[in-house]
């Protein structure tokens, strides 16, 4: 008789299990170098005019954006998503530090990192569950639009050689993939026009227009401000809304990285990890941050990164372009990051969901709540506030559209004593309200029978109404029997019934 034996490994064998994809697969270790210095370059305009917008110095933006992504690469969730400094963060902190100054500012991205840590071990991220597909494509495309638009600045009142440049830079990202995808396009982009506008002293906006790079690593420190319960009351509000915002653009960013590889992703992990990186990033002095989704997709889509490495690496080469290569990084033309994040905006639109034949076959509820989610992003250049908006909106439409199927047949026994009026459908506050006006409760005979067995009870709205509808039957000296209640309409029905007021 013979047994069958698992060859064991050898321990170099098992090393080179325990490896990671960069680590084992040099062409992995290549795209994900990479991408992270393309990213690296596309972060340090971003940083700085997101530092602008919080009305603090260019260095804490820079600062932010290194300390969160080193950070995440290491405690987050979602693999090869950018976290950074962001203008969503920016509008939210900005006045707090115009009212009570840089330090309080700094104290709150702190307490916003704790309630972040908190809230995603309460399991905030399950939440994300709720939120529909159609506001899905809404956040994509107006993320789209949004990336878009804050290029337009860029191309206003310029020299007219910007436009050639930036012209130049989209067909190179759009023709070199079909000569090779070994170096990323959008790098080979931005090489090539620095050194066009350099060699021939080509006279455009540059980097180092935007504000002057930092020349030396953060150092820790806490916060200047007086550990007080009066800085807490003052800092919490700010620190509160942070957390939400930053909570809210990680998880939607890490469910749009996981549609595009096809991958899963801890979000539980990442809500922790971002609330992490945001009290790192305090205890160094920067302005906080949270998933950058532009970035994000160059990383991912444009880029093909799909490692922790790439992530960590952008935070690393952003420290290391700034402190030893700042003259060099200065002179890169803006429109080559114009460029970029055109390109970036074009591949991240949903396309598909305005076409015409997909517009026809699509419920116009659906629509609506897709244009809604877009415009209210657009008008309030704020994510969370759109998502909120069109998560709301659609379950106004799903609650509109579920109350339409409960319906009541009746039918009256041989004798004409009992009638039994059949219910179908949900019942909940949407469609209860309506149900207490579906029976002729002066012409039915003195026996009636309420058959719920194709029905079910969500709510107390639908126990009041049938408390409603028993009463006004008994007013009239009839008797109401209710039948064909599954377990959990049962309980609820037997828990709420004669406690709630019965009329309408």
């Amino acid at each position: 008789m013979s047994s069958l034996t698992t060859p064991s490994l050898s321990p170099a064998a098992r090393l080179r299990g325990l490896k990671p994809d960069w680590l084992a697969d040099p062409k992995v270790w290549r795209t994900e170098v990479l991408a992270g210095l393309v990213v690296a370059l596309a972060l340090i305009p971003e940083a700085i005019s997101f530092s602008v917008i919080a009305g603090v110095d260019p260095a804490l933006g820079l600062f932010a954006s290194f300390t969160m992504a080193v950070t995440i690469a290491v405690v987050g969730g979602r693999r090869a998503m950018i976290s950074a400094a962001t203008g969503a963060v920016a509008l939210v902190i900005a006045p707090l530090n115009r009212e009570h100054g840089l330090g309080h500012l700094v104290a709150a991205v702190i307490l916003a990192g704790l309630f972040q840590v908190v809230l995603g071990a309460l399991g905030v991220a399950k939440l994300m569950r709720f939120i529909p597909r159609s506001v899905m494509v809404g956040f994509v495309n107006s993320l789209a639009v949004l990336i878009f638009m804050a290029q337009v600045p860029e191309m206003r009142d310029v020299p007219w050689a910007v436009y050639p440049l930036i012209a130049g830079g989209l067909a190179l990202m759009v023709l070199f993939p079909r000569i090779t995808t070994v170096v990323p396009a959008p790098l080979v982009s931005i090489v090539i026009l620095t050194a066009i506008t350099v060699g021939a002293a080509i006279a455009v906006p540059t980097v180092g227009d935007k504000g002057t790079l930092p020349s030396s690593l953060p150092a820790p420190g806490l916060p200047d401000v007086p550990f007080t319960l009066d800085t807490l009351t003052t800092i919490a509000p700010y620190a509160f809304a942070m957390a939400l915002v930053g909570l809210m653009e990680s998880l939607m960013t890490a469910k749009l990285v996981d549609d595009i590889t096809d991958t899963p992703s801890n979000k539980t992990r990442e809500s922790v990890g971002q609330g992490i990186a945001n009290i790192v990033t305090g205890f160094f002095g920067g302005m906080g941050g949270c998933a950058m989704i532009g970035q994000t997709m160059i990383n991912v889509k444009v880029s093909g990164a799909r490692t922790r490495l790439s992530t960590f690496l952008a935070g690393a080469f952003l420290m290391v372009l700034c402190v030893a290569f700042g003259p060099i990084v200065s002179d890169i033309p803006m429109a080559a990051l114009v460029a970029v994040m055109v390109m970036v905006s074009f591949a991240t639109f949903d396309w598909h969901s305005v076409a015409p034949g997909t517009l026809r076959r699509m419920p116009a509820g659906e629509i609506a709540v897709m244009v809604i989610t877009v415009v209210c992003v657009v008008a309030t250049h704020n994510l969370a506030i759109g998502v909120v908006v069109g998560s709301v909106t659609a379950m106004v439409v799903f609650a509109r559209r579920v109350a339409r199927f409960a319906d009541v047949t009746s039918v009256t026994g041989p004798d004409g004593a009992t009638v039994v009026h059949r219910v179908t459908g949900e019942l909940f506050f949407a469609s209860s309200n309506d149900l207490v006006g579906r029976f002729d409760y002066a012409n039915d005979p003195d026996h009636v029978v309420i058959d719920l067995s194709a029905a079910h009870i969500w709510d107390a709205s639908s126990v009041a109404a049938l408390d409603a509808i028993g009463a006004k039957y008994a007013r009239r000296g009839k008797t109401v029997e209710i039948t064909g209640l599954n377990d959990p309409s049962a309980r609820l029905h037997g828990r709420l019934s004669g406690e709630l007021a019965a009329e309408h």
